[in-house]
Order: C-alpha cells, then structure tokens, then sequence
C-alpha cells in the first residue's frame, strides 16, 4: 500500500482485516497511551482514533489493554508523573505525545529500565531507549513557503502563526518557514503570533497584531489556525491574504466557499491525527518481538486546489482529514524504515 496515496485520499483503514491468531504473544499485554493536550480538533480526532482503533485490537484479543490518558494541564512535569503511574500501574508498552523533548526523559528512561517499551509520535522524545515516529516537521514548513513562492512569485509580507509554545512540533515547523524564506528574499516575515492550533485562539492573536502590521500577502500556519485567521482578516475589513490552512473542516469548508465564488487559491497540509494508530500497531509489534528501527517516518497529508472537494467530503463536520493505520501499514512502515 502506498502511505502517501492513501493519506491523501484521506481513507480510515479497516485494522481487523489481519488473522489475529498470530498475534497471540501479545493477547496479555496491555499499553498506554500518555496525551499532554487535548484542546484542539487535531488532538480531539487524535484521540477518537485511538480509542477506536485500539477499541476494535481489544475486542479483537490482539492486546489486554490500550488505555488513554491525558494530563489536565500542557506540562511535561505533569506527563512525567503521569508516566511514572503508568510505570507502577504495570503497563507493557507507553505510546507518547511528548509536552517536550528532552523533559521526559528521565520517566521516559525509567520506563525504558522497568522493561516498559516506549514509543513517542508527533511530540517525540530524545531519550535514546524510545522508539520516535516522526514527520518532517521542517519540510512541512518549508512545504508552504515553497508552495506560495510559485503562487506569489513577487513575494510580499507574511504573517506567521504559531503553534503551542514550547512544543517541539512548534518549533520544527517555525524552524522549517524561517529557513525557506531565508531562499526566497522576496518574502519577509513582518510578524508571529501563537494561534495554540486552535482557531479560536488564532482568531483572538491574529486580531490583536493586525492593526500594526503592513499589508499581508500570505499566512503561514501551523494547523487549526487558518479559519481563525481568516475571520480576523474579515473583521479587520482586510483584504483575504492567501492562508495555509491545516485540514481542519472548517479550514476546508471555507476554503472551499471561497473558492467557488472567487476562485480563491491555497494549499494544506498537516500531520494525519490518526498517527497515534501506527504508534499503537509499532508498539505491539516491538512487544510481539519485532525489530523495529528507533527512527520511523511517515509522510504528511498535504491537500491542494483540486483535491480539496474530496478530501473535504470524506473529513468529519468539526474534525481534521485523517487516515487511520493498520497493522499491515505498521509492518511496511518498518520494513521500509531507512
């Protein structure tokens, strides 16, 4: 199966299709899912995922257990008490998205020294016993800059928004722009507010910053963010730069909107929320005795003008466009690992 393809035909993938009789070593075995943020679409549908894909592996018999929690606060001190009670609580394997990348370590080490099979995905861990599931963060970042530099070949002004400060998805993607506008000098970053990925958030900064800035030729985003901003241009009786958005169906929705009574041009892209099921089908393959290598990559699912109405259709009102894993998936995703 082609991963790409299939991200961006934004498909959920049947995980009970695989004769489970073989995956009997792993029948006993219970894992965790340790979730430092829940407030926002991507990790509302991140969630909803797990729990059904992992719903359908229990009642399968394929694991004993595949629990999620998430701390009340976005605060790695929190997560790494959080996993040190999944330590005692006996899990087998702790599947994470990190607050941080190096502050868990030392749970992350003392899971790791319990026996405890981790692996982190989207917000990773640098602890060198964890396996890493990772996307391009920077190249999801440039992605955009390249991609408004063949739309805007004069360049202008972009405002950019940020993700959670402090995350680490956040600063690859930041990393990511800033690099790529340093090649194309006809585009100039003249300011950068923290949207949180969330477009309500987003609507609220971007609001705020506008009165100052000079005209704006595009928005750079992170994901969640792109609505927002829009709404905020509206308000602000501002002329509608061209917006990355960051497959939100909302995004999508207006986009499309806008696209049908103008003609209105962008591109999306963002990391697949159901990223979390192929952390889950990696860690029961490490605990059925697979080698798996540390280092996993998977592609982001990137939307453009003449995919949009499909990939709009098949996104859930509210949620994020999305492909959900199998375990077949997970067995290609690391026999192809580099």
């Amino acid at each position: 199966m082609n991963i790409a393809k299939t991200l961006l035909a934004s498909v959920v993938i049947a995980t009970v299709a695989t004769p489970f009789a073989a995956l009997a070593d792993t029948s006993s075995k219970k894992i965790a899912l340790s979730n430092n943020y829940a407030g926002n679409s991507w990790r509302q549908a991140m969630l909803t995922s797990w729990q059904k894909v992992t719903g359908e592996a229990v009642k399968a018999g394929v694991v004993a257990a595949a629990d999620p929690f998430t701390t009340a606060e976005n605060q790695a001190t929190e997560q790494a008490a959080q996993i040190q009670n999944m330590i005692l609580q006996g899990y087998d394997a702790i599947v994470i998205d990190a607050a941080s990348p190096t502050a868990l370590n030392g749970a992350v080490k003392e899971a790791c020294d319990a026996g405890i099979t981790v692996v982190s995905f989207d917000g990773i861990v640098t602890e060198p016993c964890a396996w890493r599931i990772a996307v391009d963060f920077k190249g999801m970042g440039a992605s955009e800059i390249e991609y408004l530099a063949k739309k805007l070949p004069k360049g202008g002004n972009i405002l950019e928004i940020r993700g959670l400060a402090g995350v680490s998805v956040d600063d690859e993607i930041s990393a990511g722009i800033h690099d790529a506008v340093a090649k194309y000098p006809q585009f100039k970053i003249v300011g950068s507010v923290h949207g949180d990925w969330a477009q309500d958030v987003a609507q609220r900064a971007v609001a705020g910053v506008l009165p100052s800035l000079p005209e704006i030729a595009a928005v750079a985003t992170q994901g969640g963010d792109g609505y927002g901003a829009a709404q905020a241009f509206a308000a602000a009786k501002r002329p509608t730069p061209t917006i990355v958005m960051g497959n939100r169906q909302d995004e999508l929705a207006w986009w499309k909107k806008e696209k049908d009574a103008s003609g209105y041009e962008t591109m999306s892209v963002s990391i697949a929320p159901g990223v979390s099921t192929l952390a889950f089908w990696v860690a029961q393959q490490i605990l059925d005795g697979k080698q798996v290598k540390k280092d996993l990559v998977v592609p982001f699912l990137r939307i453009d003008q003449d995919n949009l109405e499909t990939n709009l259709a098949n996104t859930q009102q509210g949620g994020v466009a999305n492909v959900e894993y199998s375990l077949e998936d997970a067995q290609k995703v690391i026999a192809t690992a580099k």
